[in-house]
């Protein structure tokens, strides 16, 4: 049996106090109050408003060969799936290869255009890292999140390599990186400032 020797990445754009959204999330407004419009505008700028700055860390979002996220990063639907919706992204996705979304109600898997296929996890983390790892082989998986799907990755030790991208502002509140992870060991393996935002990238040791 092959082992997968990939790594488990995680990348994610935060305030300088630490949150990845504010509060009143909603379908048009899926940061909620992040101190714009709610879409995601101000935490992303440095991606959409600068692009040519920060070109090796968007290059470095589609790397991976497999990637997880959590429902409420997949979209607005609670409960039982009693509306269609495929994602924030349209008819073609970013991701270009499985994601494995986090959700507590089943549903079948959803093919979009550019080789992106949604799979929908009902078991719990572990087993949408295993689905995960065993798609992407020797690629690595990235965690997309949200900041409460990765916070769930940390606590179990379960990340290799966290990527932040920190933008220049706090929210004050809203949903926060590290919210319940015991304490960390990291190791800094690079930092780069833009205009927009500083990426800092940690090896995570314990």
């Amino acid at each position: 049996m092959t082992v997968p020797t990939g790594r488990v990445t995680c990348d994610i754009t935060i305030s300088v106090d630490g949150c990845s959204a504010g509060l009143n999330q909603s379908e048009e407004r899926p940061f909620g109050d992040d101190g714009g419009d709610g879409t995601g505008g101000r935490l992303h700028a440095w991606m959409f408003d600068t692009p040519d700055e920060n070109r090796a860390e968007i290059a470095q979002l589609a790397d991976a060969k497999a990637f997880i996220m959590g429902r409420n990063m997949f979209g607005p639907v609670r409960g039982e799936w009693n509306r269609p919706w495929n994602g924030w992204w349209g008819d073609d996705p970013p991701f270009h290869a499985p994601v494995f979304v986090l959700t507590h109600h089943a549903r079948d898997p959803q093919p979009m255009d550019g080789g992106t296929t949604f799979h929908f996890v009902t078991d719990g983390i572990a087993s949408a890292l295993a689905q995960a790892r065993a798609t992407a082989g020797d690629g690595d998986v990235a965690i997309q999140g949200g900041a409460t799907t990765i916070n769930q990755y940390l606590a179990a030790g379960l990340v290799d390599e966290l990527r932040l991208h920190i933008t220049p502002f706090t929210l004050g509140v809203g949903t926060r990186l590290f919210e319940g992870v015991p304490p960390l060991n990291l190791e800094q393996v690079r930092s780069r400032s833009t205009s927009l935002v500083t990426h800092v990238t940690y090896r995570v040791l314990s």
